[in-house]
Parts: C-alpha cells; structure tokens; sequence
C-alpha cells in the first residue's frame, strides 16, 4: 500500500492508457488469473458450434456415446464460466477498493471541490469496470470474430470471406465514428462534474435544463449506437442471405454442417454487435482519463 505522502510526491498518469497501464501493473496477477478464464471461456465457445455439428450428425447414424460427449462439453463451458464470475467479484471489488483513496487524495492536493471530487471518484470506477466487464467482452468479441471468420473459411470459404469484407468495411467508419462519440461525451461528463452544485444550489429552472441537456446528450449517444446496431444487422443479414442461398442451390449438405455454417455466422454478427457499445466505453475512458487524477503511476 502507498502512504498518502508518496501518492501525492509520485507524477500522476493524465490519459485512460496509462490508469489502464498502472492498473494492470498494480494487480497483474489477479488480473491475469481472471483473463485466463475468459480465454478459456472463449476457446470452449469458439469450439461449440463445431463440436454441436459433430454431435447432430452422430443423432442421426444412431452413434449415442459420440452424440452424448457434446454434454460433458456444455458442461465444462458453463463450469468455466461460473468460476471465472466467482473470482471476477473478488478481484475488481478489491481493485476498486484501493483506487477510489488515492483518488480522493489525489483531487483533494488538487484543490478541486467536493463536488467534483466525489462525481470523480464515480467516474474512476469506469477504470475498474472495463477490466470486470468491457476487457472480457473485447476479447471475447475479437475472438468470436476472428475465429468465426477463420472457422467459416475452412468449413465454407466464401463465407468466411465475406466476414473479413464486412470486418474491413465497418473499419472504414471507425475514426469518424469515434470521434463524434468523444466530442459527445467530452460535454457529459462536464455537465455531471457539475451536477452536486446543481444540486445544491440551482434553482428549478436550472435544473431542469441541466438534467434536459444530460438527457439529451444521453440520447444522441443511444441513437448512434442504434444507428450502428442497425447497420451491423443490415450486412448480417444479407451475408445470411447469400450463404442460405448459395447451401440451399448447392444441396447434399448434411445436417451437422448446415448448424456449424449457421451458428458460427450467428457468432460473427453477434460479436460484430458488441461493437457500437465498446466504441462508446472507449471513448468515454479517454475522457475520464484526461479528467482523472489516480495519483499513482
């Protein structure tokens, strides 16, 4: 543990990179504990549809022991993932616990108010919850895609190629995309910095357009991320399109193959769909990170 002295004499990190960097650093063997169940995680989801078709094609020769093992296979998934929830919780409440103090002391040697400290120390916690949450749905979301994309180009080529187009498409669209979305959140957070003086201190018309101004700025934020969602749906849905066609034409496809063909598309576009809403975490931790004082390297 540092002492309040040294976390007020060390140079603090300004950007969401470096509180990233330091985090990581600071609790590296927790964190990578935890990481290595959301691989493992990840490697058992990449391999379930596969190991499904296997399965359906064993159903249907009357091969019962073959089809059964599919079982052991969700079962292992899911013990997995109840381990990895279980020392999730340990892991970041604890995480969480020694950020918010040299937080505090951090912004008091500032001499910022009690207001913005306190709407600061919240923010911090967005630091801990891209560890706990968004950094398991980023790997998650890039090894669903990739292994998708990879999987669907052995098992049927044209398809998987596809993905990749649609990968390259949508890249095209991120720096404009991001931007806008910092621009946004830049002005919420400014507004929330300010709200317990609001709170305290503005009369009922104020305050009613500081909380219309959040709402709206909250507003545009959801509707890029529904224009997005929209967006990703319509190309999935085409690619869904030209693949159904291109199986149903060719015929003499058996069972087990149209369910990995089908499932692992189904794997691409979902994981494709977690885009919009990480484009905004990524972009509300910038902000947070050039606000944010952790008082520690």
């Amino acid at each position: 543990m540092h002492s309040s002295k040294t976390i007020l004499t060390v140079a603090a990190p300004r950007s969401a990179i470096l509180t990233l960097k330091m985090l990581g650093r600071r609790h590296s063997r927790k964190l990578f504990l935890t990481l290595l169940l959301v691989v493992a995680e990840n490697v058992m989801y990449l391999l379930y549809p596969l190991l499904a078709g296997f399965a359906i094609n064993a159903i249907i020769s009357g091969r019962t022991w073959h089809a059964v093992l599919y079982a052991a296979m969700v079962f292992t998934m899911w013990a997995i993932g109840a381990a990895r929830r279980s020392v999730d919780t340990r892991t970041f409440a604890r995480i969480y616990a020694e950020l918010a103090v040299p937080v505090i002391v951090a912004q008091r040697s500032e001499n910022h108010s009690a207001s913005t400290i306190a709407a600061r120390v919240a923010l911090s916690r967005e630091f801990v919850d891209f560890f706990e949450k968004h950094l398991p749905v980023l790997i998650t979301s890039l090894a669903s895609m990739t292994g998708a994309a990879v999987m669907l180009m052995a098992i049927e080529f044209w398809t998987g190629a596809g993905c990749l187009a649609i990968l390259l498409f949508f890249a095209c669209f991120l720096p404009g995309f991001t931007r806008k979305n910092d621009a946004l959140f830049g002005r919420l957070n400014n507004r929330l910095e300010k709200e317990v003086s609001f709170v305290s201190n503005a009369n009922a018309a104020s305050l009613g357009r500081h909380y219309g101004v959040l709402a709206s700025l909250r507003i545009r934020l959801s509707d890029r991320e529904a224009c997005g969602y929209l967006a990703i749906g319509s190309v999935a849905a085409l690619l869904f399109a030209v693949t159904i066609a291109v199986m149903s034409g060719r015929g003499g496809t058996d069972a087990g193959h149209i369910y990995s063909v089908m499932t692992y598309m189904w794997m691409f576009a979902m994981s494709l769909d977690d885009g919009p809403q990480l484009l905004e975490k990524y972009s509300q931790l910038k902000d947070i990170g050039r606000r944010v004082n952790t008082g520690s390297q």
